[in-house]
């Protein structure tokens, strides 16, 4: 039996098929970020199966996760929490636009477009978005020695309160954390 798993089946280890394992198989081949293969297949295929429920398309699902595992690793962030953000910030719809303003699948406000110098890059498109949100959160855990609780209430503007950080912390331990 293989190793590749039919999406929303963990536990009773359904054979794939044939469409999901050539994309897993491509995906895995082009992951730069991973140690090696076998991590690669292995992060691909657990994470896969658990965003099934958020995003249908497999291609999708595939290419989004390989994106968030390439700059959460360039920023020096676990996946999983960058997973979690995106769970509690846009539920994976990359064209979401919160009432103030947030843009795209990790809600970056577009000031931050200014504050860089870079007033023509668009918040919607997935790659940009990944890499301004992973890249601020990074800061933030930086700026904050290592906490996270801290961090992620500076990420969403609400410093001070422990609401948003819980949100974030309940959702990477709920459905992303690999157990």
């Amino acid at each position: 039996m293989s190793l590749f798993v039919q999406p929303g089946f963990a536990g009773r280890q359904q054979p794939a098929d044939a469409e999901i394992r050539s994309l897993l198989k491509k995906t895995v081949s082009e992951a730069s970020s991973f140690y090696d293969k076998y991590d690669a297949e292995v992060w691909l295929v657990d994470m896969n199966s658990r965003m099934a429920r958020f995003v249908k398309a497999p291609d999708k699902r595939l290419a989004m996760l390989k994106m968030i595992h390439q700059e959460a690793t360039r920023a020096g962030l676990q996946p999983e929490l960058v997973l979690s953000v995106i769970h509690v910030e846009s539920l994976f719809n990359r064209f979401a636009v919160s009432r103030v303003g947030a843009q795209g699948i990790m809600q970056v406000m577009p000031f931050w477009k200014n504050e860089i110098g870079r007033p023509q890059d668009n918040l919607i498109d997935l790659a940009t978005n990944l890499r301004y949100g992973c890249t601020i959160l990074s800061h933030y855990i930086k700026k904050e020695r290592g906490d996270l609780i801290r961090a992620l209430a500076r990420y969403n503007g609400s410093l001070g309160k422990t609401w948003y950080p819980r949100k974030v912390m309940t959702a990477m331990y709920k459905y992303w954390y690999p157990q």
